[in-house]
């Protein structure tokens, strides 16, 4: 999820408001003006084309700010509400495939101003347990998508592969052995059901040693998150905690599957994110 289409997006609705408010000054009163002096069936044999130029409105002011209205909804939309993703690696495996499409609620941690991510007005604080998407903190252009683990002030310790919260083992229950063939990863692995702090979702363990084993603590104004796929995910125990400003929001829903250009999408992996 490397490409910055947030910027891009800002950058096209900044460039089309600023045509469409500077026809709106300039050339829009002239049209007024000039319809309103010309006779019923003159102005009705007018196409939209036409009447959009009268007042010698320079063509490319007419497109350009033709696209201001659907760039504005399209950036609000996905600036305050809700954003789509792609899911580009299986890091988070068995929750999320690679190829899911999912949908982000960006209100929930907050309303937040685009590209600089400042917080303007306060909602909710992520819990623990919620599937987030937030800025790579190594490089704030590349977004990333983990599950929650740690919050501001919890200890955190990850060895043979047993996570534990503030000192207590995060219960995980057996559920199955999947053989290399069903495993993107091309490694057995076991799936466990997890319960954080409540909530239930499936992790992926293999057999490999596991690296980066330690204990943590997480600053203020910081998280700590980690893959579900654990022993094939960079994450906190890589590179370290996420900043409270670098959180985009909640995934919450998978809407689509489209895991190759040339396959067929689908909407066999549906459903809410747990």
């Amino acid at each position: 999820m490397g490409f910055d289409f947030e910027l891009i997006l800002a950058i096209a609705f900044l460039v089309t408001g600023v045509f469409w408010v500077y026809d709106r000054i300039v050339y829009l009163p002239k049209r007024r003006a000039i319809l309103a002096n010309m006779a019923t069936d003159a102005r009705k044999a007018l196409g939209k084309d036409a009447e959009q130029r009268l007042a010698q409105t320079p063509k490319f002011v007419v497109e350009v700010k033709s696209y201001f209205v659907i760039i504005a909804v399209i950036f609000g939309l996905r600036s305050f509400v809700v954003e789509p993703f792609q899911i580009p690696s299986g890091s988070m495996l068995p929750t999320l495939k690679i190829g899911d499409f999912i949908l982000v609620n960006k209100f929930e941690y907050g309303l937040r101003l685009p590209v600089l991510n400042t917080t303007i007005i306060p909602t909710t604080d992520p819990e623990r347990g919620d599937v987030v998407v937030f800025k790579y903190p190594l490089d704030p252009k590349i977004n990333y998508i983990k599950r929650l683990i740690g919050l501001p002030g919890d200890q955190i310790r990850y060895r043979d592969k047993t996570l534990t919260v503030n000192g207590q083992p995060v219960s995980k229950a057996f559920l199955a052995r999947l053989p290399v063939s069903l495993n993107p990863n091309q490694e057995p692995v076991d799936v466990f059901n997890e319960n954080l702090g409540g909530v239930q979702h499936e992790v992926y363990n293999s057999f490999r040693f596991t690296p980066h084993e330690g204990e943590w603590t997480v600053p203020a104004g910081h998280y700590f998150v980690m893959g579900d796929n654990r022993d094939n995910s960079a994450d906190s125990r890589f590179w370290g905690f996420v900043p409270e400003t670098n959180m985009k929001g909640r995934a919450f829903y998978v809407w689509l599957h489209w895991d190759a250009f040339l396959s067929i999408p689908s909407f066999k992996n549906n459903g809410l994110i747990e």
